[in-house]
């Protein structure tokens, strides 16, 4: 590993950070211009950017009045500020972290439910200052320590019912041991694991590299929470790590004595300047080992021998429309013909390569005395082909292809230019299916059997589907809590509820949970394959099975009808329930009155489906609230005789 650079994979923008700048640019270029209120990431080299795109920035929102169109940057903003800029008629475009909204969606939650909001983050980053406006009292500790000082402060401080969040950054330690102890020390405590999962797999993935390399290097913003967490996680594993801004501040100096160094970068790093960033560390490591090569050493090199069945490696210096020019670092001029680039007779060269790429290829022929050799890609493309299924097999990796047909007992998956026949019962489908439908769609699989004399290939579907499957299981059940929120899908409908996909493992929502309108069946509101946002009111990890809820218990109907209707007011309302001695209609949604039979109509009738029908909308007059009961007494007859009406009231 001497002289590496290891990349973190998940170095650089997040989805809510890409989201964002991605946003703002297309208000730019709809507007011809706009607003954002202070960075909309904490990154320099990015806010530049969008100056020069027409995104100009303020930090007084009063500066912003009607007409203006300003983009809210990816932590969020103070709540006041924006309901200031949407009564002063300024256009906001949220490009909020949808993490960050959920944060101050449970924070507002937590208030409604008389809970005590408490966010474990740093004070004063622009996320927890916009999150904790949203409710009136929230309380910030950067760690277990401060969460200590305040219980240690008033012993009731246990007794208070507390709803615990993170900082989407938070280092995933502070935070399991701050809510550990307000789990252990106070009696109601709801914990809600908002810390984005992206920053958790960039975290993990940096202390892994820096536990692996003698020098670090961290790439972000200084003013970034996300990249200062990196550096001090590095700094746990290694004793050497830099946090920079640009390759600028690299220096040879820095990689002295280093075998190998790690690079990981912030969720506001943009690519190219990591890209950068890794092309000046290889650099300096080559130049700090001394391995810069002489000119003698490349003088030979530029005479090295070809022979015929071996592999080289070239640059590619010219493109005609029969053959690419490829500077092998030898005496002869080396070509390859286009029927040895590709086995695509429509393609053309320039299509599949550039002047400048740089290409490894096989020695078909080499003519010393014409002083050319005849190169092939298409030939070391197929050997390395096979040499990778083969490896493949041992590895047990997992492959994307395309299926191209169905065939006898199966279907046919084409893997890099290789047929792969799945059996049908290795397909993930269930017995019996129709496995043409399959075709042309992308699958993963394993390769389990390879006969390259005989050019077999054998893999399975099933088996990474089966290994995703357990997997998601097991991701949903290590961290689901009651209140937790799932996005799922509708499998399946019975007349009692439904049963819907939450990541691999399906959970039921009663028929009582769907909705706060009283239905007779769950087809009334939803369908399979919709897509539903439920969260989880119980769950038996011994059983396997999770209680789902659909309605929203931050909106009581009761509540929703007194804040809209008085007695006296007209409703237009729907027939829900035909009773000998009247008829239940839904007012709003959860909440029903009483058409008594002798309110139906202005004439005296047997009963209520003479003139009613469920499901039928009608207008209904609020005659009565018994607010301790919650019942609701409602008249049709008072619309109709109004006139009669008065004259039995004045009696």
């Amino acid at each position: 590993m001497s002289g590496t650079v290891l990349l973190a994979e998940s170095a650089g923008f997040c989805y809510g950070v890409k989201r964002a700048v991605e946003l703002a640019q297309k208000t730019a270029e709809e507007t011809g211009g706009c607003w954002m209120l202070g960075d909309l990431i904490h990154n320099a080299h990015v806010v530049e950017d969008l100056a020069a795109r027409g995104i100009r920035k303020t930090e007084d929102p009063g500066a912003l009045g009607a007409g203006d169109t300003v983009v809210i940057r990816s932590h969020g903003e103070v709540k006041s500020v924006l309901d200031g800029l949407e009564s002063r008629g300024v256009r906001c475009v949220n490009a909020t972290c949808p993490n960050v909204c959920r944060i101050q969606k449970l924070v507002a939650q937590a208030e409604q439910e008389g809970r005590q909001p408490v966010i474990i983050g740093e004070p004063h980053h622009p996320e927890v200052v916009g999150v904790a406006s949203w409710c009136r009292s929230a309380l910030v500790f950067d760690g277990p320590e401060a969460v200590n000082m305040w219980l240690a402060e008033d012993p009731s401080h246990r007794k208070i019912p507390v709803t615990v969040v993170a900082q989407t950054t938070c280092i995933r330690k502070l935070f399991e041991s701050s809510w550990e102890i307000l789990k252990k020390e106070c009696t109601n405590v709801k914990i809600f694991d908002t810390i984005c999962n992206a920053t958790h797999k960039r975290q993990t993935e940096a202390a892994d590299i820096a536990g692996k390399v003698d020098v670090m290097v961290v790439v972000g913003d200084r003013k970034s929470a996300n990249t200062k967490h990196l550096t001090e996680i590095c700094q746990k594993s290694c004793s050497r790590v830099f946090q920079i801004e640009s390759a600028d501040e690299l220096s040879r100096e820095i990689f002295q004595d280093c075998g190998a160094a790690g690079l990981t970068a912030g969720a506001s790093t943009p690519a190219g300047i990591i890209k950068e960033v890794y092309a000046s560390m290889s650099e300096e490591i080559k130049a700090a080992e001394g391995m810069d090569e002489s000119f003698e050493e490349l003088l030979n090199q530029s005479f090295k021998t070809l022979n015929t069945g071996e592999k080289v490696t070239g640059i590619v210096t010219a493109i005609t429309p029969t053959e690419v020019q490829v500077d092998v670092g030898a005496k002869q001029a080396a070509y390859i013909k286009l029927s040895e680039l590709t086995d695509d007779p429509t393609a053309k060269a320039e299509d599949i390569v550039h002047v400048g790429d740089e290409i490894e290829t096989y020695i078909v022929r080499v003519n010393d005395v014409e002083g050319y050799a005849e190169l092939s890609k298409k030939r070391l493309d197929a050997v390395k082909v096979w040499e990778n299924i083969e490896q493949a097999v041992e590895d047990k990796t997992v492959l994307e292809g395309t299926v191209t047909e169905e065939n006898k007992g199966g279907i046919v998956v084409s893997v890099k230019g290789v047929r792969v026949f799945v059996p049908a019962s290795q397909s993930g489908q269930p017995r019996g299916a129709d496995l043409s439908a399959m075709v042309k769609q992308k699958v993963q699989l394993r390769i389990t059997e390879v006969n390259r004399a005989r050019r077999r290939v054998v893999g399975s579907i099933r088996s990474v589907a089966d290994e995703a499957r357990k997997a998601a299981q097991e991701a949903v059940w290590s961290s689901i809590e009651v209140g937790k929120h799932y996005t799922g899908t509708v499998k399946s409908m019975t007349s009692y509820g439904v049963f819907v996909d939450i990541g691999g493992v399906d959970g039921m929502v009663h028929i009582s949970e769907l909705s706060w309108s009283r239905i007779k069946t769950p087809s009334e509101v939803c369908k399979v394959g919709d897509t539903l946002d439920v969260y989880v009111i119980a769950f038996d990890p011994e059983k396997h099975k999770i209680s789902l809820g659909v309605k929203d218990r931050t909106l009581n109907p009761w509540d929703v009808f007194m804040n809209k209707y008085s007695v006296g007011d007209v409703a237009s309302v729907r027939i829900v329930k035909l009773m000998t001695f009247g008829a239940f209609a839904e007012v709003v949604p959860g909440v029903d009155g009483l058409i008594h039979i002798s309110q139906i109509a202005d004439r005296r009738i047997d009963k209520p489906e003479d003139v009613l029908s469920e499901g039928q909308i009608v207008d209904a007059k609020i005659t009565a609230v018994d607010e301790e009961k919650k019942k609701i007494s409602l008249s049709v007859r008072a619309l109709l005789t109004p006139a009669a009406e008065a004259v039995e009231d004045a009696e």
